[in-house]
């Protein structure tokens, strides 16, 4: 058994099996790029709420649809050529530009249900009273502009039930109308609002709804183009949170293909110069590839999925995992007794480097952010699998013939370099001085509180977003009540109590106006109340008469209203089934949430143009109502509290992995002198990357201090080598290799399109050049 350890064939076998089933789960991985890796495990009721939006609310389904270019005929005709082809397709809950699609079922259910609909129907409203005010409204509004319809309807709905219901469900501002669809402000753009079936978590369903849309349009514009023989200079774009998702998911993907094939190949670049051997490359990178892909599995497995940041992330780590290959090879000799000599003498120092990178993310393993966990756990995995497979694997695939090309002459010169480094201590200290004070100057404006930090939507993007919104009239969901029952039923009549308070602050002008699902479908209970409150035939006639003294209308032009009235007393009342084919049901679908034993109503608020709401009052006119699961949510500030949160758990884990590594080292080293002089270079390049970045104008978000971690764990090598009895020639050229390949496996992050994967590049390039600087110049002694 020894003989056949001894001889590798057990290690490069088990690394092979290793690989092979690496292999196998990173082709079955699922890959994403929402938010919802970043989102708490265990939220709380109103993270919920910002989570379950996020993910599967309304605004998360609806994609917003701008078409530019040529005139205004043709882009309308477009419009409704593309609205006819999708309008047909299950993908699409609704398809909306502005045409009557849905005028003739509204009008038909509305008036078929009004008086189980109709706010104002009430007992008082059947009295003689209340006909002869009624009907007396109604006759006045003859003259105007409804005047037409009032006269139509007046037989059947004296009491302008129908007229209440249609004031009252167009409350909202509709979008400009030009040639029967909806347009822009400006009138330079033809717009649609399109919703999809598939929740808005299900990122290949909207990456689908989209291209089908872009094919809707791509087909009216060959069909105009036959029928004007005219060339069309109309293009599409659409925006939405799907739309982001799904860009910012291909946007990483090639991001991270693009970066990682650059890094490869200027780290294999250089590694040719340093080697000048092609076998030495390609053994050098053996490491480095069974680490990537044991990261990726081991996400997978623990996951079910990984994030597009974590690859990113992993990716860069090419340029650490190859720094245990470069050592080996660098630091020993050309025959396999050396290199057994090198594992003998440098390997202890290397695993300790490795066991303080280790530390450093084990802390973010127990984040409450999966996220997070998923950093900690790709760079723990990836780094230990490249380090075991360059200790006990690598050595023995190395050919007996084994050669790389001498580099003695870069390592005397950096010698000669070190031995100066003494004459850098005092400029050092004074940047080290000057770091100190741009961070403690601006300690309260370190960290990025807005979780639109984390996003990889450009500026761009999102201006656009909002023109396109506020030109469709999108709702606006920052503020929103929550109101949670048991039952639908008990979720409808506490939705009608509230907004009876939101339609008083509405009167008051504290806000512009709100949704309610109760506006859409009322509880049975004042269904029942409304349908009750119709009298007798016998009464209702009799009342008709009195009220109709002195008004110019016989009462035998109103049989048609009795007829009704009696039809409305005997119907079944209405449920969420019966609002099928209508706008409604749109509406109420977004509004009225199951979520398994509990129900939720959402009654979005919208601002006044002129007045922010004012949380505080309306949560203060809740008091006044009996009910326990009713919340305000300020879903801005929830997902900036909900960032604070996270980012202020990811500085205190990464402090636990900075302690860990500090107890990890005072043991080893047993001498607070010595921990001292490995910790210094990298609390320096620490505070130094970090005013640097302050002084560039960038607030730090979770991929800054993820990168912070990094410097600690890549400087910690340098730290450990240059603190032994012995830094010769050959050790200062591996460092300098090993710091060049991952400056720039980190480095071409920093020309990311991707903000965060920038921050990181931007981050860990600067800051290991700066930790082997400091490490020299604060290193005990060099003997060369």
């Amino acid at each position: 058994m020894n003989k056949l350890l001894q001889s590798g064939h057990f290690a490069i076998s088990a690394w092979l099996l290793f690989l092979l089933a690496c292999v196998l789960v990173v082709i079955r991985t699922q890959f994403t790029t929402d938010l919802s890796a970043f989102l708490p495990k265990t939220p709380t009721a109103e993270q919920q709420l910002l989570m379950d939006q996020i993910k599967d609310g309304l605004a998360s389904r609806l994609i917003l649809v701008g078409i530019e270019g040529s005139d205004a005929n043709t882009r309308s005709q477009l419009s409704k050529l593309t609205a006819k082809r999708l309008r047909p397709d299950p993908a699409f809950i609704a398809v909306n530009n502005g045409e009557s699609i849905y005028t003739e079922n509204d009008q038909t259910f509305l008036f078929k249900n009004r008086y189980l609909l109709s706010p104002s129907v009430t007992k008082d409203r059947f009295t003689k009273q209340g006909l002869r005010d009624a009907i007396s409204e109604s006759i006045s509004l003859l003259a105007s502009p409804a005047g037409l319809m009032i006269k139509a309807m007046l037989p059947q709905d004296p009491t302008g039930e129908m007229l209440q219901l249609l004031t009252q469900l167009n409350q909202e501002q509709q979008p400009n109308l030009n040639n029967g669809v909806w347009v822009s402000k400006n009138g330079e753009r033809a717009l649609m609002l399109i919703q999809t079936k598939a929740l808005g978590s299900d990122t290949d369903a909207q990456q689908h709804a989209i291209l089908k849309i872009q094919q809707a349009f791509n087909s009216a514009k060959d069909e105009l183009l036959k029928a004007t023989a005219q060339q069309l200079n109309a293009e599409m774009i659409m925006t939405g949170p799907s739309v982001f998702t799904v860009n910012a998911r291909e946007t990483i993907k090639n991001q991270v293909f693009l970066l990682s094939i650059t890094g490869i190949l200027l780290i294999s670049t250089l590694l040719l110069l340093v080697y000048r051997s092609f076998t030495a490359l390609l053994l050098g990178l053996l490491p480095v590839l069974t680490g990537a892909l044991a990261g990726i599995a081991t996400v997978s497995i623990s996951f079910g999925m990984i994030h597009g940041i974590t690859l990113g992330f992993g990716t860069a780590l090419i340029g650490e995992a190859i720094d245990y290959s470069i050592y080996l090879f660098v630091q020993s000799e050309s025959d396999q007794a050396n290199q057994q000599v090198w594992i003998k003498r440098f390997w202890p120092t290397i695993r300790l480097g490795v066991m303080t990178s280790i530390c450093g993310f084990a802390s973010l393993l127990f984040s409450g952010f999966p996220g997070l966990a998923q950093l900690g756990l790709y760079a723990i995995s990836g780094l230990l699998t490249a380090a075991i497979v360059t200790r006990f694997v690598l050595p023995y695939l190395l050919p007996n013939t084994f050669r790389i090309h001498d580099i003695s002459a870069v390592g005397n010169y950096l010698s000669k370099k070190v031995n100066q480094a003494h004459l850098l201590h005092w400029p050092a200290v004074i940047v080290l001085i000057f770091a100190c004070l741009t961070v403690f100057s601006q300690r309260n404006e370190i960290w990025s509180k807005n979780i639109a930090s984390l996003s990889p939507v450009s500026q761009a993007d999102i201006a656009l977003d909002t023109q396109l919104r506020t030109d469709v009239g999108a709702p606006d969901v920052r503020y929103m009540v929550v109101v949670t029952a048991d039952t639908k039923e008990s979720v409808l009549q506490a939705s009608e109590q509230i907004s009876a308070l939101l339609q008083l602050q509405v009167e008051q002008g504290n806000i512009a106006s709100y949704e309610s699902p109760s506006r859409y479908l009322p509880s049975k209970q004042t269904q029942q109340a409304r349908r009750d409150s119709i009298p007798s035939i016998t009464s209702l006639s009799k009342n008709l008469s009195e009220a109709l003294i002195d008004l110019p209308i016989q009462a035998n032009k109103l049989a048609p209203f009795i007829q009704d009235a009696l039809r409305a007393k005997e119907q079944s009342l209405l449920d969420t089934n019966d609002l099928n084919n209508t706008s409604m049901s749109i509406a109420i679908e977004g509004l009225l949430i199951n979520q398994g034993l509990k129900w939720n109503a959402l009654l979005p608020l919208t601002a006044r143009k002129d007045k922010e709401i004012n949380a505080s009052q309306i949560r203060q006119s809740f008091a006044s109502v009996q009910l326990n699961n009713v919340v305000l949510v300020d879903m801005k500030t929830e997902s900036n509290k909900l960032y604070a949160g996270y980012m202020q758990e990811a500085i205190n884990y990464s402090l636990i992995g900075l302690a860990m590594i500090i107890a990890l080292l005072l043991i080893v080293f047993k001498s607070i002198s010595q921990l001292l002089r490995v910790i210094a270079p990298l609390a320096a390049a620490v505070l130094c990357v970090t005013a640097g970045l302050l002084i560039l104008g960038h607030q730090l978000i979770i991929l800054h201090l993820v990168g912070l971690l990094l410097v600690v764990a890549v400087g910690s090598n340098y730290a450990l080598l240059f603190n032994q009895s012995n830094t010769s020639p050959r050790i200062l050229a591996s460092m300098l290799f090993a710091n060049l390949t991952t400056v720039i496996g980190f480095g071409v992050l920093a020309f990311s399109d991707v903000s965060i994967l920038q921050a990181l590049g931007m981050t860990v390039a600067p800051g290991v050049i700066l930790a082997l600087l400091f490490s020299i110049i604060f290193a005990k002694k060099h003997d060369v």
